[in-house]
């Protein structure tokens, strides 16, 4: 004599609890995959701070690892190649961050070029750094008739 009382096949499941076990395993995989994804999209974003948005903050401001970014003012990049040391002014159009920045710079760094920094303001108003990257196209521009080709290095290479 069989106690059977299941309903079942004789494989174990039904067609339906296959469905929704199917059905399950992916909406986690694509839960876990969203989740992957974001965590590691939000480690590789790269945010920074204008000159404005830095004396906005205040107090939290000072002594925190920070990214500034702006354009380098015209007529303060300073350059002491003996000590490896450089000065310039970062602005926003608003406001200037000084920035001083150790080891040697970009080729690309001019006055007029958008740069990042990465460092910390001091209570002296200097941003203080020694890590700093030029921010460039990456678009190439086939040059224009009738533009010498001298002119256009200026434009990459800040050649006089």
């Amino acid at each position: 004599m069989s106690d059977s009382t299941s309903t079942a096949p004789p494989g174990g499941l039904t067609a339906k609890q296959r469905r929704t076990f199917l059905v399950g395993s992916v909406l986690v995989a694509l839960l876990a995959l969203g989740g992957i994804a974001s965590v590691d999209m939000s480690d590789n974003l790269v945010y920074f701070w204008e000159p404005r948005e830095l004396y906005a903050a205040g107090d939290d401001a000072y002594g925190a690892q920070i990214r500034l970014g702006g354009l380098v003012k015209e007529g303060t990049l300073n350059w002491d190649e003996g000590a490896q040391e450089l000065k310039m002014v970062v602005t926003d159009g608003q406001a200037d961050v000084t920035v001083h920045a150790t080891g040697a710079p970009p080729q690309m760094l001019r006055e007029g070029i958008g740069v990042v920094v990465e460092g910390t303001m001091t209570r002296e108003g200097v941003f203080k750094t020694d890590r700093l990257m030029v921010k460039h196209s990456n678009e190439y521009r086939a040059p224009q008739e009738g533009v010498a080709t001298k002119e256009l290095y200026k434009t990459v290479e800040g050649l006089e």
